[in-house]
């Protein structure tokens, strides 16, 4: 049984270690002296101590001169001398672990942020090859066990404890590989490499190391076989070369149509290649064979997210976790699916339970950290961050996505900090690119935002986002048609983008092309009608045109899908005056004024109280007003109690209305025979315009005369020179 398999390896295998750790097996016991049997590339460094720790933890230094490193083959050879007794290995014949035959691999994975210490380890799985014609160092051995690094050297044993073969290589992969706000999915390989014990004793007793064992004669040529073309499979696809992995797995399912294993490993070269429908029909094959292949149901159920199929691929890993529930990877793939379903809750679960299954695995701490900043809680994502980075310090992705997250909290330096170091270990990522790029911007450093971008495109040329964003940049630096070109960009490769229609809109509103800037904000809330941001500036837009109906209905439509948006409130408050419907404008601007005190814009908070107070103003002047060519005229009074007080030199002061067209030329005049005026004029967002306080006039009026640059809602106030000062003025727009 797995158990008594277990039992074996356990007193048999050795940690060897050193500042890079590997493992050992015991092979020969010759009185005091034993015999260990390892990988020469865990001796790589003559000047690094290593010591043999058995066990019983006992510890034995080795003399490095006397490791034996066979040559043309990754294996070596180890003595240490004690007066305990340890068990020795027996030895199989590596011949009959043919493709479906249990495997074992022991020894001690190396420590890491999660692992301080090493920990023996002990994993079942299956063999996949056993080639006749080895890979360069002898490699020949392929079976399905989840192994780590510092396990190489370690013994793989049989169903009968017997050692099989020496385990050198881990699945390789390119694992942890992620984009910003992206989780990624794992399609697993079971491409784990070891050297048939066979070759290893032949080779042994041509370097006159007896192990005391029968020297297995050397095979019989032959022509090769499915394992050889599987192996050679394996190999190409580590390099890259997916066409000639391809061409291999095809050579080995022809000569064995139920090679499971090739199947899967195919589909994984048609997926590399772009094809996945055709990974698919792989892995469908795969499990025809074997209906119940965790690794089949695992890689189908990522070429089916990759295909947008979120709930197919679910599906799949749902069935390999009914089947296998260890699978940590197969958790951190549903976690994955789930967080793009929008179910972050459901994707940290999943997270949680890939982590308590293997607290080493980077890509889930860093996945699980997008989640939780997504979800908001951006310490816990900073902490998801930082302990990825323990693991694997050199994980470029996981500083890109720390950089985004330290953004949001405002540490622009120590984001910027994150992505150069992402930069650093990965010159060609093009998310540590467009977000450095985000961040300058934020910073006022809008040139070298575009520079970043331009970098990003130069790598990855269909990068809609980034198209996007420099657009934005050449936006804010007054570069109207720039940005446009660039929103065009991103529209191209990507017809769907919303964002790219609402950038493109207010671009367009800027160059005067009301048709194009409606068109563009219509097409933005076609593809997401839940935009809230769309309404609000459509409604702005309207506004500006005069349709104040329209611009009430965004305003609302902005409200129902926030009902927390402020603004929103404010500038439905002045349609609503515009419309002379005061009640309900002094109503959204109390709204307003409510969610911007909570929300702590102090600022804006005091405007839209000023507010309230000229829609009060209006609505008890409007039936007094009097008919003639001006765009204003009131007969007023500033009166202590009823005035506002202005913070600054506290003097009383009230705030008017009105209605203004780009373009047009307005004079303002504050008349009084009581006190010396002062006049301003503001934009309807607050800004001040002009002022004239004619101070050093003999007279007590005082009079503006401006060209305004936008049509809309314009606010005046009116206020006395010195504090103390009250009475009757008239106020006059022409």
């Amino acid at each position: 049984s797995a158990d008594e398999v277990g039992k074996i390896a356990k007193s048999i295998t050795v940690l060897i270690d050193s500042k890079e750790p590997g493992s050992g097996v015991i092979v020969k016991r010759n009185g005091n002296t034993y015999t260990v049997l390892s990988a020469r590339h865990v001796f790589k460094d003559p000047q690094a101590k290593y010591e043999i720790v058995t066990p019983d933890n006992q510890r034995y230094l080795l003399n490095y001169s006397s490791v034996k490193k066979l040559p043309n083959i990754d294996l070596a050879v180890v003595e240490f001398t004690s007066s305990q007794t340890y068990s020795v290995a027996k030895i199989g014949n590596s011949d009959l672990a043919t493709e479906g035959k249990a495997a074992y691999v022991a020894g001690f994975p190396k420590t890491s942020a999660a692992i301080n210490t090493s920990i023996y380890n002990f994993t079942d799985g299956r063999i996949t090859a056993n080639a006749s014609r080895p890979l360069e160092d002898g490699y020949a051995l392929v079976y399905s066990n989840n192994t780590l690094p510092g396990m190489s050297g370690g013994p793989v044993l049989n169903e009968n404890g017997e050692v099989v073969g020496i385990h050198g290589r881990a699945d390789t992969r390119a694992a942890e590989s992620s984009s910003i706000n992206q989780d990624i999915q794992i399609a697993k390989t079971g491409f784990n490499l070891g050297i048939p014990i066979n070759t290893s004793l032949r080779l042994l007793a041509s370097s006159q190391v007896d192990l005391g064992v029968k020297v297995p004669s050397a095979p019989v040529a032959t022509g090769p076989k499915a394992d050889d073309f599987f192996i050679q499979g394996g190999e190409k696809s580590n390099k890259g070369d997916y066409q000639g992995a391809r061409a291999a797995y095809n050579q080995a399912i022809q000569l064995n149509p139920n090679y499971a294993d090739a199947y899967v490993n195919r589909g994984n070269a048609h997926s590399n290649l772009g094809d996945k429908q055709g990974a698919i029909a792989d892995y469908n094959q795969a499990l025809r064979i074997n209906p119940n292949f965790v690794k089949a149901y695992n890689n189908r159920g990522v070429a089916r997210d990759e295909l947008g199929d979120k709930q197919g691929a679910i599906a799949d890993y749902n069935q390999a976790l009914q089947i296998n529930p260890n699978d940590a990877e197969v958790y951190n793939n549903r976690g994955a699916a789930r967080y793009e379903l929008g179910d972050k809750q459901g994707a940290i679960a999943d997270y949680n339970q890939a982590l308590r299954i293997n607290p080493n695995y980077a890509l889930a701490y860093n996945n699980r950290g997008v989640a939780r900043d997504e979800l908001g809680d951006k310490q816990g994502a900073i902490a998801d961050y930082n302990q990825a980075l323990k693991i694997n310090p050199n994980y470029a992705e996981v500083y890109s996505n720390r950089g985004n997250t330290r953004r949001a909290l405002g540490d622009k330096q120590g984001a910027i900090a994150d992505f150069d170091q992402a930069l650093r270990i990965n010159p060609n990522l093009a998310d540590a690119y467009n977000n450095r790029g985000l961040t300058r911007k934020d910073l006022g450093n809008k040139q070298d935002a575009i520079a970043d971008y331009n970098q990003a495109l130069r790598i990855n040329p269909n990068y809609a986002l980034v198209y996007n964003n420099r657009g934005a940049a050449r936006y804010e630096l007054g570069d109207q048609q720039g940005a446009i070109d660039d929103y065009n960009q991103a529209l191209r490769i990507n017809p769907n983008n919303a964002d790219a229609y609402y950038n493109r809109a207010a671009a367009r509103r800027e160059l005067g092309d009301k048709e194009g800037t409606i068109s563009d904000f219509n097409r933005a809330l076609q593809i997401n009608p839940n935009f809230a941001d769309a309404y609000l500036n459509r409604g702005m837009f309207r506004f500006g045109l005069k349709d104040y109906q329209g611009a009430i209905a965004d305003y609302s439509q902005a409200l129902r899908i926030n009902p927390n948006y402020a603004n929103a409130y404010f500038l439905r408050g002045n349609a609503r005056a515009d419309l002379e419907a005061y009640q309900a404008a002094i109503q959204d601007y109390q709204k307003a004024a409510d969610l911007f005190q909570q929300q702590g814009d102090k600022g804006q908070y005091q405007y839209t109280l000023k507010m309230i107070q000229v829609a009060r103003n209006l609505e008890r002047d409007a039936p007094n007003r009097p008919i003639s060519n001006n765009i204003l005229s009131i007969y007023y009074s500033l009166i202590p109690g009823k005035s506002s007080v202005l913070p600054s030199d506290g003097s009383l002061y009230e705030l008017h209305t009105f209605e203004g067209r780009a373009g047009q030329s307005v004079t303002i005049n504050a008349e009084s025979r009581n006190f010396d005026t002062s006049v301003a004029l503001f934009s309807a967002d607050g800004k001040k315009l002009a002022e004239n306080d004619d101070i050093s006039r003999s007279n007590t009026n005082s009079s503006l005369t401006v060209t305004l640059a936008t049509s809309g809602l314009y606010v005046v106030r009116v206020n006395a020179n010195k504090k103390g000062e009250q009475g009757q003025y008239t106020l006059t727009v022409r």
